[in-house]
């Protein structure tokens, strides 16, 4: 096929592809419909064999050098009492709430898309309006009008990837999570530590404070409830919806909604899953979020991004056709995916009460959890594990 591929979307998933693929001899144009790199956002976990991908990229220590100081998650009471403790890798593994190497999106993102615009050309700014397909190549017209022809496109989006649903209509099949979260960043104070705190109070709603760089928390505040639609409002109908659900809660409410009124890097989501029956038509391929988004609860969606656009670009450079590249390329990351997603939706319901007594429930549960015979077990519950499959090695296909 030709050497000439383009990838849409340019956050870890589409860096990753775009970077491995430039290694492995292809010529790469990434598009990305945001005006500019998009910096910021949540903490997120790199655990397992992602780690081994960020060491045979060189990138490894370079991440650890940019990760948060978090030490471990509490869950704390309304005086920031400690309810429940569970310190970064004390279960002696790496499933646990808080993993070693935790950083920021937009940090993770921004080292692998530093190191992929090496080779990689990029475009901010624009997106895929149309793709016309063949046997041999697709036919891209974008919407800043420029018409270009690759050997195969990329999708490497979101969870609500435009270029998913012009190109697979209708084909993805959501999994609500029935939980809502803000997240944004506050201002660090005197009283903050290096654990995360998460707090609940009724009503399904809670939030989670943490550290990050910088002088500064990321904030997460959420909402247990069945979706009605609010990830189609306008970003100030979301804002003001959540500071409406939270006025006049304790804790550290007062604070965090203060900042929340006129932060810059204000985030919504309504969680959910995208369940994909086939990652690629033709020349057209899904990876990361895209094609199989675990959702936040799963711990493992960067680690995902990062060993799919891993394994996507192997394959590419290893099979002797597209075809067959893509299909193996299935064949190896279902099993991975399939992990990842598997998130009871009666954990969040459990960890977000809805009235005083699930909340009393909720706290007596987890000082049970924290205890030292019970630790390993709970911890290991909050991520999937991310060493399922055994991951390939496709160095000896790198170019010079």
């Amino acid at each position: 096929m030709s050497r000439r591929i383009l990838v849409t979307g340019a956050s870890v998933a589409g860096c990753t592809a775009a970077w491995w693929l430039t290694r492995f001899g292809f010529e790469v144009d990434v598009v990305e419909k945001a005006p500019a790199f998009r910096e910021g956002g949540q903490n997120v976990d790199v655990r397992g064999s992602a780690r081994e991908v960020l060491r045979r990229m060189g990138l490894e220590e370079a991440a650890f050098e940019r990760s948060t100081p978090e030490l471990g998650t509490e869950w704390v009471d309304e005086d920031n009492n400690t309810i429940a403790r569970f310190e970064a890798g004390a279960t002696g593994s790496d499933n646990a709430p808080t993993a070693e190497l935790e950083i920021r999106r937009g940090d993770i993102a921004r080292l692998i898309y530093d190191a992929a615009r090496e080779r990689a050309s990029f475009r901010f700014g624009d997106s895929v309006a149309a793709v016309s397909q063949d046997d041999v190549g697709a036919e891209v017209t974008f919407k800043g009008g420029e018409i270009a022809r690759y050997g195969l496109v990329v999708v490497a989006e979101g969870v609500g990837s435009h270029t998913r649903e012009l190109l697979f209509p209708g084909e993805n099949q959501p999994r609500w999570m029935d939980l809502m979260i803000a997240y944004f960043s506050i201002p660090r104070q005197s009283h903050d530590t290096d654990y995360a705190r998460v707090y609940n109070t009724v009503d399904g709603r809670g939030a989670t404070l943490k550290p990050s760089r910088d002088g500064l928390l990321g904030a997460y505040v959420g909402i247990h409830k069945k979706p009605e639609g609010e990830q189609d409002w306008s970003p100030a109908q979301q804002r003001q919806y959540m500071l409406d659900q939270f006025a006049g809660d304790g804790w550290e409410f007062p604070r965090i909604l203060e900042v929340m009124k006129d932060v810059d890097d204000f985030y919504f989501d309504v969680l959910r899953q995208v369940h994909m029956p086939r990652w690629s038509n033709n020349r057209v391929v899904l990876t990361g979020d895209a094609a199989w988004a675990p959702s936040p609860l799963s711990g493992i969606g960067t680690s995902l991004a990062i060993v799919g656009g891993y394994v996507l670009a192997g394959e590419i450079a290893k099979q002797a056709d597209i075809a067959s590249a893509l299909d193996r390329y299935e064949k190896v990351m279902r099993p991975l995916v399939k992990e990842g997603q598997n998130v009871p939706k009666i954990v969040p319901r459990m960890l977000w009460p809805h009235n005083a007594l699930e909340l009393m429930l909720m706290r007596g549960a987890m000082r049970i959890a924290g205890t030292p015979l019970v630790k390993k077990a709970f911890s290991s519950a909050f991520a999937r594990d991310s060493n399922r499959i055994e991951l390939p090695d496709y160095t000896n296909q790198m170019s010079a």
